[in-house]
């Protein structure tokens, strides 16, 4: 089993709104402060944490208090990979710290047109993004969470004012960082900034996937408070529990399309098409359209990438005016590939394991294909031969 964490984020996601998750989960302020005093920052900040109420719901505010009297200079990406590197932390929380500003350096960077060394910071380069970024690398170390994925993200709208003056949310890096993190967007309807660069920056590079939650035993959740009061409850909700690693997880994409009009001569030639550019299945099944009409429904599962080839070929091959879209999450088992003898020669057969337990076996069925039309013998009699050399 390994510790896997969830971020659903309903009303977006900022620094402090995960730290506050982190720590309404579990991880102690006094731990996280005494391990940040190794940024030597601590006479430009203090950190703080309490209990607040989003539209009637309890969760974790943790904020950080900018000392006035500490004159609070914009930073280049050197110098804050000088104040991680020099300061005395976990090599997890370092890389990460470090992976996080240097992907936030490159989204300023091409929105500003320059290199991500001499992207001038500003509000991203203060103290408190500081704190934000290295404090939840801290966080999530101290939780030995493995892997971290996320829900999609709100859109925000409105405009916000920044060190360039008048913005449109979502604000330039925001929009960057996540065309760079694929991340899905929609929109909840809420015109206020959700999705700040410093929480774009930590999702889009620590979070492995964006979508439905994943399989896993849940121990806990922590919820970490935004700072606006909204229309729905301003809450970062973090589940941190365990995920059976001996099952793995993929992302595929599900095409479909109901066709009422086409030859069914043609359907052969598109399953066949469609698996040589590298859709993952491909089956039809017999539905009953509107007036009553006979007609086929066209399935295809592939790969994200393959999303593009495949409905472009289901276009141009069928008399579809429509294909319908899911990203579903499946569960698989690992498989390989093994040859046994049989007295019909050597034959592959297809094993599936979980974990170091075998739960299934199959004969490959284009080898038995060719040994049934090489000996010109049915292809029932090659396959029982081969199921009696797997027993």
């Amino acid at each position: 089993m390994s510790k896997i964490a969830y971020l659903q984020c309903p009303t977006g996601i900022a620094g402090d709104m995960f730290l506050g998750a982190l720590v309404d989960a579990g991880m102690p302020l006094k731990y996280l402060i005494d391990r940040l005093k190794s940024l030597n920052l601590s006479d430009e900040y203090s950190l703080t944490g309490r209990d607040v109420q989003r539209q009637g719901q309890r969760a974790t505010k943790v904020e950080v208090n900018l000392k006035h009297h500490h004159h609070h200079h914009h930073r280049h990406l050197p110098e804050i990979e000088q104040i991680i590197t020099q300061a005395n932390l976990p090599e997890t929380v370092t890389n990460n710290s470090l992976a996080i500003f240097r992907q936030l350096a490159i989204a300023e960077g091409k929105v500003h047109g320059i290199s991500p060394e001499k992207v001038h910071f500003h509000e991203v380069g203060a103290t408190d993004a500081l704190v934000d970024i290295i404090g939840t690398c801290i966080g999530l170390d101290y939780f030995n969470i493995n892997s971290l994925e996320c829900s999609p993200l709100p859109t925000g709208g409105g405009t916000i004012k920044a060190a360039h003056g008048k913005l449109s949310v979502p604000v330039p890096a925001v929009l960057e960082l996540c065309q760079m993190g694929k991340v899905p967007l929609y929109s909840n309807g809420i015109d206020k900034e959700l999705v700040t660069p410093t929480g774009a920056a930590i999702v889009t590079t620590l979070a492995k996937k964006f979508g439905q939650p994943p399989t896993m035993n849940l121990d806990k959740v922590g919820l970490g408070a935004g700072n606006q009061d909204l229309a729905m409850p301003n809450i970062l909700r973090l589940w941190i529990g365990e995920k059976d690693e001996v099952i793995d997880e993929e992302t595929v994409a599900v095409l479909e399309t109901q066709i009422d009009d086409l030859s069914p001569q043609i359907f052969g030639y598109v399953m066949d098409e469609l698996l040589q550019l590298g859709a993952r299945d491909v089956f039809t099944q017999p539905v009953a359209m509107k007036k009553n009409r006979p007609g086929v429904l066209l399935t295809v599962i592939c790969d994200l990438d393959r999303v593009g080839v495949c409905e472009g070929f289901i276009f141009r091959e069928t008399s579809t005016l429509g294909i319908r879209k899911q990203i579903q999450t499946r569960s698989i088992l690992s498989r390989h590939l093994q040859t046994v003898s049989t007295k019909y020669g050597d034959v592959r057969v297809k094993i599936a394991q979980n974990g170091s337990e075998v739960v299934n076996i199959q004969p490959e069925y284009d080898d038995c294909v060719s040994v049934a039309k090489r000996l010109q013998i049915p292809l029932g009699e090659v396959m029982l031969e081969v199921r009696k050399a797997i027993n």
